[in-house]
């Protein structure tokens, strides 16, 4: 009985130059498998017994310091206010997985005497799928009910000793196979101290490199299986078991074994490695490629080939002996030697392996057996470890192998992948990460067609500072890669892939602020992302001359929420922060300064007419003390904004905010002098807010807040900001009058309060608790 399934996904490319509206490329793949154990890949490679006992382990914590720590997190992640519970550390997919301990678990279940049976990745369908109900009824059996011998790893782990079961997802099964070449970082993923023998448990364990960091993925090893065979990976050794362990422990780092389907070799290469990718069209190609490649070999970088899928057919076989839509690993890139009676030299050779381990391998020239290798010495073709097996592993020449391939990946590893004793003269990449988000209505500006949005995205500066050694032009290579978080593990929730990408600008100022929309108006971008598309991870090889420059990370559209990581490699040392603001508030004196500052023009006829019954109503309504309350401010003041706003009037939580910033005796009034300061202010704020109201709807998007606040004086940090958006804003994003106004004047308040307290400017303020709680609920 076979099992076939085939599933279909769309790619949007998006080419754009920032003039005019974007060109769209579209295609639609088909990608499963079928009896061969197959999968078809499309575009960049795109997919293709014992006692019952559950153990809950948590861990992680602070470092347990005493010390107050006064450095803000960057903005790269959500902001997020000191001491409150994180909905997002709550609902994290991950939280389980990475705070279950293998030791603990293992101590525990020897001491209980049982095997340990995962509550987080449990034997039952749902692990499987999660689109729909299982084909056939899948049992679940541990490799001694498999087998009589199981083993771990039998005689070394090879690339070939990994098979396709009947998942699509020979993309992993590449990048496995790849893996497999660099023994130090295979033991890094797959640590070869497991056995079924001494302290068996059946636990395993295995580590990824997730988003930033290297994680521990613990497994039971209950395996898939039906009439007794293992439905997915496997071993060419029917007792070897670390490969169908490996995959496992993805499907659960994925969500499930269905969540496998479908992808590209250096998605997978990225979470063995923690390297940045590169996908090159072979048609396109740059012309010093074998270079790269060459370069990328030494430096035990990853790679994976493909050609594109026949949309008529699954993996259709070309006559060449190369299949369709379908991914293969690259194995080894060197120059050989040839010898002739008539010449020698070099040859650039490429070596590939198909994953399915069998007699479907190249068979042009320089394949198994074919008369070119008789120009090779004997000695060079031991030191290849040259075999003519029906293995899935053959050689090609580079200009074969360019001409009859499409795509290229190649997986460049950084500077965490390799421990220094671990590079064996391999050369390492230098390499930044920066952890961030685009948050709807505050930085998800968009694309450069959104010009009035794209000057909000999240900005880094980056800073290069020698050339590479061996570049004639003084050049300095730099790879960008921007990967979004998680969304492999939300398919189950509906979500896909965002359209993303990123664009370079050069600075000429090193201590330039963050740009505004001015910048990007009247200059050209230097350098872009191959394309804006939807893919985890988009990435980019730059030649750029010595200098400082801006890197914005975008989404295509505008106002979409996701996570992403921005990492930055470089030949030589860089260095990168995120361009930001720090908060704080020009004093009158200083706004003067600030370019493109314009003079508050002499109050209108209008506004002296407000002005005059303003003072007249204050004297009617206060005392002989000639103060005046919250509620009686009220009052007074709608009595006239009223008239010249759309807007419900002041609320009593605006006039108290009024009173509290210049009532520091906690009178709770507000005398003549102080309203006319309050006066001066409101006058100055209303003004800003009509003049960014520009479309004059009576209420500023957050996009134009920024602005406004910037043009009242205010200097805000992008966590600030925010932090503002979400309290201030309604549901639709925008602020009306009357909480921009209580924005400001709180924003006031608190930088008064502060500064007061940071008598030497440092930047930071002690307060005890009784004056932090006055602070921060009066204001």
């Amino acid at each position: 009985m076979s099992y076939t399934t085939r599933t279909t996904r769309t790619v949007r490319t998006f080419y754009s130059d920032g003039r005019g509206p974007p060109k769209v490329e579209t295609k639609t793949y088909t990608y499963g498998d079928d009896s061969g154990g197959s999968s078809v890949n499309g575009g960049f490679n795109i997919g293709g017994g014992g006692r019952r006992f559950q153990i809950r382990v948590g861990g992680g914590g602070q470092d347990g310091s005493d010390q107050p720590n006064y450095s803000a997190p960057a903005f790269s992640q959500r902001p997020q206010v000191i001491g409150r519970a994180s909905r997002k550390e709550k609902k994290d997919p991950f939280s389980g997985v990475i705070n279950q301990s293998y030791d603990e678990i293992k101590k525990r279940c020897q001491e209980e005497g049982c095997l340990f049976e995962d509550p987080e990745f449990e034997a039952e369908d749902s692990s499987i799928f999660f689109s729909r109900a299982p084909p056939r009824p899948f049992e679940w059996k541990r490799p001694h009910e498999i087998c009589d011998n199981p083993v771990f790893i039998a005689d070394g782990a090879s690339r070939f000793d990994v098979q396709q079961g009947e998942l699509g997802d020979c993309w992993l099964l590449a990048a496995i196979a790849s893996l497999t070449v660099n023994q130090r970082l295979f033991a890094k993923v797959v640590p070869p101290d497991q056995s079924f023998e001494d302290g068996y448990c059946g636990l395993f364990r295995f580590h990824f490199w997730r988003q930033g960091e290297w994680v521990e993925v613990v497994v039971d090893d209950r395996l898939p299986t039906y009439y007794g065979q293992l439905t997915f990976m496997h071993s060419v050794d029917k007792n070897e078991f670390w490969s169908a362990l490996l995959e496992k422990a993805y499907a659960k780092l994925e969500g499930s074994y269905e969540s496998l389907k479908g992808g590209s070799t250096c998605e997978a290469m990225v979470d063995f490695t923690g390297g940045v990718s590169e996908f090159f069209d072979l048609r396109k190609a740059p012309p010093n490629l074998f270079s790269i490649m060459l370069k990328a070999s030494q430096r035990g970088s990853l790679m994976g080939c493909s050609i594109d899928a026949d949309p008529n057919q699954l993996e259709a076989r070309l006559s060449n002996g190369l299949v369709m839509g379908h991914a293969y690993s690259i194995t080894s890139v060197l120059l050989m030697d040839i010898e002739t009676p008539s010449m020698s030299g070099k040859i650039p050779m490429v070596r590939v392996r198909n994953p399915w381990g069998n007699e479907a391998e190249w068979k042009g020239r320089w394949s198994d057996q074919s008369r070119e290798w008789s120009l090779i010495p004997d000695s060079q073709k031991e030191s290849m470890g040259l075999t003519f097996d029906d293995d899935g592993e053959f050689w090609m020449s580079f200009d074969d192998f360019s001409k009859n391939f499409e795509k290229l990946e190649i997986c460049n590893l950084g500077p965490d992948s390799l421990e220094e004793d671990e590079l064996d003269g391999k050369k390492r990449w230098e390499g930044h990460t920066e952890n961030g988000e685009w948050i709807p209505r505050v930085n998800a500006g968009g694309c450069r067609n959104y010009l009035d949005t794209f000057w909000t995205n999240p900005q880094y500066r980056v800073t290069l500072t020698d050339p590479d050694d061996d570049d004639d032009d003084d050049l300095c290579t730099m790879l960008v890669g921007v990967l979004q978080k998680d969304r492999r593990k939300k398919r189950k929730e509906g979500l896909d892939m965002l359209t993303i990408g990123y664009v370079i600008y050069k600075l000429g100022d090193e201590n330039h602020g963050p740009l505004d929309v001015k910048f990007f108006k009247y200059n050209a971008s230097c350098a872009k992302s191959p394309s804006f598309i939807n893919l985890r991870e988009v990435c980019g090889r730059h030649k750029l001359s010595p200098g400082t420059y801006v890197i914005i990370p975008s989404t295509f559209e505008p106002h979409q929420n996701g996570d992403y990581l921005l990492r930055i490699f470089t030949e030589k040392a860089n260095e990168t922060n995120e361009l930001d603001e720090e908060t704080g508030i020009i004093e009158e004196q200083e706004v003067k300064k600030v370019p493109g500052y314009r003079e508050i023009p002499p109050p209108t006829d209008e506004e002296q007419e407000q002005e005059q019954a303003l003072k007249a109503s204050f004297r009617r309504v206060a005392g002989d003390d000639m103060e005046i309350d919250a509620y009686e401010l009220r009052d007074i003041l709608n009595a006239v904004f009223t008239k010249e706003f759309v807007f419900d009037g002041f609320s009593l939580d605006t006039t108290r905010s009024m009173v509290a910033m210049h009532d520091g005796d906690l009178s709770g009034k507000l005398g003549f002098d102080e309203f006319k300061v309050l006066w001066a202010d409101l006058r100055r704020w209303k003004g800003v807010f009509k003049e960014y109201d520009r479309d004059r709807s009576g209420n500023l998007s957050s996009y134009e807040l920024r602005s406004a606040l910037h043009a009242s004086g205010f200097r805000l940090s992008n966590r600030t900001f925010s932090a503002l958006v979400m309290r201030y804003s309604s549901k639709n994003g925008n602020i009306e009058f009357g909480d921009f106004i209580l924005c400001a004047i709180r924003m006031k308040t608190m930088l008064a309060s502060f500064r007061n307290i940071d008598v030497d400017n440092s930047g930071h303020a002690a307060f005890d608790l009784d004056t932090f709680i006055q602070t921060v609920m009066y204001s």
